[in-house]
């Protein structure tokens, strides 16, 4: 059963990114069309994916562990600590990661690192007060499952490819604008005299639609994306240290605990082991981070 839930994870995840080179592609394409000349718009995304994608991987763990307050930790403060960071990093065969910790009371955890040999996980004062050395276990390895898997650089590539379209989609609103095919109110309008056939005004159509609905699109398969690498994390957490117990038991306190990491936001809440803010309403489930928790302990059980 684990190796079918990995199996399926995996494959998963392939969709996603395949909608996400979808995604691109289409928003070039559709800039492309707007300016005059396809190629040249694919061309675009190319360019600005290959600028960003290298600059967002060479700030991101930095700006994570800056923005969420994180410490190094001494091995003489917390040598429980990273006995279980150097045991399940050996079981993984990767590098041990560097050691930190939040100074927040609320109960949560991340990982971060393009590779695994510079790979760090950060664990929240709260969390070590609230968990048993078993339970600790099953989130350390949900973290350095993170990193053996390679969650981090995906999770950063599909952040930056999500910048990547949303510029794409400003780009073709400004040509819009600029093209006189926007009037005051924002709505698309057909140019008196520009000779548009049908099936031309049809893909002008097609194209707006495309660039007005794919930044969210992609916003949206993000998250999924997100949710899914926490569904797989689980599943090699248990693969590393044969007990689906201390993870199960971790999660469930964690969901009587719930509470929100003080300097968590947007950008980084899909780095966390659970999700670090508030219950939302109803529509939290498709704009979260991260599966309910009930499912994910569910799927352990299942395991």
């Amino acid at each position: 059963m684990l190796y079918e839930a990995l199996e399926w994870n995996r494959r998963r995840t392939r969709l996603i990114l395949a909608l996400f080179v979808f995604l691109v592609a289409g928003a070039g394409a559709a800039v492309g069309y707007l300016a005059g000349d396809t190629w040249a718009g694919l061309g675009l995304a190319l360019v600005f994916a290959a600028v960003y994608l290298p600059l967002t991987y060479a700030t991101a763990s930095r700006q994570v562990l800056a923005l969420a307050g994180a410490v190094e930790a001494s091995p003489e403060e917390y040598p429980e600590l990273h006995h279980v960071v150097e045991e399940l990093a050996l079981a993984a065969r990767i590098p041990k990661p560097r050691v930190y910790v939040v100074p927040d009371e609320a109960p949560n955890a991340f990982a971060v690192g393009i590779r695994p040999e510079e790979g760090a996980v950060a664990f929240t004062t709260g969390l070590l007060k609230l968990l048993n050395r078993e339970e600790l276990e099953g989130v350390a390895a949900h973290e350095i499952s993170h990193l053996k898997n390679g969650d981090a650089r995906l999770m950063t590539l599909a952040i930056a490819l999500v910048g990547v379209i949303v510029l794409l989609a400003d780009i073709g609103r400004q040509l819009l604008w600029w093209g006189g095919l926007e009037d005051e109110r924002g709505r698309v309008r057909r140019r008196e005299g520009d000779g548009r056939g049908g099936a031309e005004a049809l893909f002008l159509l097609l194209a707006v639609l495309f660039l007005v609905l794919a930044p969210l699109a992609a916003q949206l398969t993000q998250l999924a994306l997100s949710r899914n690498r926490e569904f797989y994390a689980d599943a090699s957490a248990v693969d590393l240290t044969r007990n689906p117990q201390g993870l199960i038991r971790a999660l469930a306190k964690l969901k009587e605990h719930a509470a929100t990491v003080r300097r968590a936001n947007a950008a980084t809440a899909g780095m966390y082991f659970v999700r670090p803010f508030a219950d939302g309403g109803g529509l939290e489930t498709l704009f979260s981070t991260h599966p309910p928790i009930e499912e994910r302990i569910r799927r352990l059980e299942a395991m």
